[in-house]
């Protein structure tokens, strides 16, 4: 293997798989430790845009032209023998995991808001996080019930988390999205499938409920950057709401300066700002904040108006650790 980027992605593989995939998917710990000592596979990556390397597009991509590979050997063989069609895919698609689970993540921070709140989501994808007040939630010994039909999302508690006895009130919601996917599009619908992981119980079964869900009544997704539709899109909320800005797992997809420029954005809008993202990426957002790393490593910091670390959080919404 030779090549600055090549030896790059190799490295971005190799993490994905020891830190992100393991405990989470044995099938995606075996394709990204291939991909990682690949060369072939290596080069084909780094004829593609940075930005457009990730192993969860890679992944994805390949799930969507040919299916879950059953072996590395699967994978490498649509890389090789497909990649003219496989390019395509990865530089028209984004990683647009939505993940409804991560509501239940946030539940306890939007409870604690006067009602009613006026959601607004920042890299939204379909939307599905934007219908907290729809879904059912079970913590364990703790339920609330939401609307009949909705996915229940299951989520343990560690320390004092502040649980509603009720869903939300939500009086407005919206979303940013470079590319807004549309819950009503059999192909959109398709790629949001594609980005589960294999192994991970019943996520995709949730996905298909969420779904279901919003197609009664689908959540607004305004198409754009978020730097740019931001204050116009905030705007539109009415009037006697609360008005919260959140994103899940969306600032690392920006530089530093858009990241700190973001930050000062939603400062001026007079918003409750929630945040589940990594701590480093926080600590760039808002210069001079901290939060401490999470325990274990690999999970978001739940932070509201850029400053008060709330808790630690799954990225996929499966556990929740309120901070004391």
């Amino acid at each position: 293997m030779s090549g600055e980027a090549e030896q790059e992605t190799a490295a971005v593989y190799r993490e994905f798989a020891a830190q992100e995939a393991a405990g989470r998917s044995g099938l995606y710990v075996q394709l990204g430790t291939g991909v990682a000592g690949d060369p072939e596979v290596l080069k084909f990556l780094a004829g593609l845009p940075p930005g457009k390397r990730q192993p969860q597009l890679l992944l994805a991509a390949v799930r969507y032209l040919a299916g879950v590979p059953a072996s590395y050997d699967g994978l490498r063989a649509v890389v090789l023998d497909r990649g003219a069609e496989l390019a395509p895919v990865m530089l028209a698609r984004r990683v647009q995991t939505n993940e409804p689970a991560r509501c239940a993540t946030l539940l306890p921070a939007l409870a604690a808001l006067p009602p009613p709140l006026a959601l607004l989501e920042v890299g939204a994808s379909a939307g599905l996080c934007l219908l907290p007040d729809r879904y059912s939630y079970d913590y364990g010994t703790w339920r609330i019930t939401g609307q009949p039909g909705a996915p229940v999302l299951r989520c343990r508690c560690q320390g004092p988390v502040p649980l509603p006895d009720r869903p939300v009130q939500v009086a407005w919601r919206a979303g940013i999205d470079l590319n807004p996917l549309d819950v009503t599009d059999p192909d959109d619908v398709r790629w949001l499938s594609c980005l589960v992981w294999p192994g991970e119980g019943d996520r995709a079964a949730r996905l298909a409920a969420a779904i279901e869900v919003a197609r009664h009544d689908p959540p607004r997704v305004v198409r754009g950057d978020l730097l740019d539709r931001l204050a116009d899109t905030a705007a539109s909320a009415p009037t006697g709401a609360t008005l919260v800005i959140f994103h899940s797992s969306v600032l690392a997809y920006l530089s530093p300066a858009e990241q700190r420029e973001f930050g000062q954005a939603v400062a001026g809008l007079g918003a409750v700002w929630l945040a589940q993202e990594s701590p480093s990426v926080m600590s760039s957002t808002v210069p001079g904040f901290a939060p401490a790393a999470p325990p274990g490593g690999m999970a978001y910091v739940l932070t509201r108006n850029g400053h008060d670390a709330l808790a630690y959080a799954d990225g996929h919404g499966t556990w929740l650790s309120w901070r004391e």
